[in-house]
């Protein structure tokens, strides 16, 4: 449940756990693109005691120098992003256009877009990530923030745009960097199997940074960092350490109706753990690695670009 500090003190005053999770991410980061379907189910499964809270630790910075082949540099990140994206079982663009320049604008629009609320910012966010990983064209400018996120349920646009010029907004994305570079000691020359075991990055400054994502559960039990790409049970399994007492079980199995409902597209992945068929009207988009499905009244943002370009069969 994120930013909705109200309903968490209502749960605790009803004597549910108190668990802080804080999610370090990036609006543009492949592997936090892979890991969202294994968010999205621990946090509804934690809905009513737990005060979620994302860091965004800016992947792409504003002084770093421009690559002296932009051409080059997109085809290798091509090729990164597709080792990604198939070991996780996610969505790709057919075709990158281009390495994000910065992530500044993506961090700042998901970050004033908490300001509207959980589920808005859940939408805004997602966007945002479709803007690379289904449509092929990052969302690393103001401008083209605006248009990923255009039409997008419940959202203020006009005040999304003042938060986007907020130094109030950008004074908390600083903060954020500057927590993402920090990272807690359990991470630092981690050593793990897998493609993605979680150490933190070193910066050119000699430190260090959190790897994208990296969530950290904090409660009565103590604290537990899960690094890296790790499977739902190991989210759950750190979440359960730190409660002072058994999580309650998962209410049902969601149906793919009502995950449709609250997050507007679903990706393969998330699908697969749904019950149910897909509602009339839903439309499927094909990627490079799977479709995107999208409710049956979205009709903005990257996801629909990319099916107006190269429709895909229902």
């Amino acid at each position: 449940m994120s930013g909705d500090e109200d309903d968490t003190e209502g749960a605790a005053g009803a004597g549910a756990a108190v668990v802080e999770v804080v999610e370090y991410t990036d609006p543009m980061c492949p592997w936090s693109w892979a890991a969202e379907p294994r968010l999205r189910t621990l946090l509804r499964e934690a809905e009513g005691f737990c005060r979620h809270r994302r860091v965004f630790g800016v992947l792409f910075d504003e002084d770093e120098e421009p690559a002296p082949d932009p051409a080059a540099e997109t085809a290798w990140y091509a090729g990164y992003v597709e080792r990604i994206t198939d070991h996780a079982g996610a969505p790709r663009a057919a075709r990158l256009g281009w390495v994000a320049a910065s992530s500044w604008p993506s961090s700042l629009a998901a970050a004033a877009a908490e300001a509207q609320g959980p589920l808005v910012a859940e939408r805004v966010l997602r966007r945002l990530r479709e803007s690379v990983f289904v449509l092929g064209e990052p969302a690393d400018t103001p401008e083209r923030v605006l248009a990923a996120v255009a039409g997008v349920p419940g959202l203020d646009e006009s005040r999304l745009r003042a938060g986007l010029a907020s130094t109030t907004v950008r004074e908390r994305v600083c903060r954020d960097r500057a927590e993402a570079r920090r990272p807690l000691p359990e991470v630092i020359g981690l050593r793990g199997d897998g493609p993605h075991p979680g150490a933190a990055k070193e910066t050119e400054d000699g430190g260090h940074r959190y790897a994208l994502p990296t969530v950290v559960f904090t409660g009565p039990g103590g604290r537990r960092v899960v690094p890296g790409w790790r499977s739902a049970d190991e989210y759950r399994a750190a979440l359960a350490a730190v409660s002072p007492a058994p999580l309650p079980p998962a209410d049902g199995v969601p149906t793919a109706a009502d995950l449709l409902e609250r997050y507007r597209s679903l990706t393969g992945p998330e699908l697969a753990g749904a019950a149910g068929g897909l509602p009339a009207g839903a439309r499927r988009v094909r990627t490079a690695n799977g479709d995107v499905v999208l409710h049956p009244q979205e009709h903005s943002g990257p996801a629909v670009v990319a099916a107006r370009r190269s429709p895909a069969d229902d």
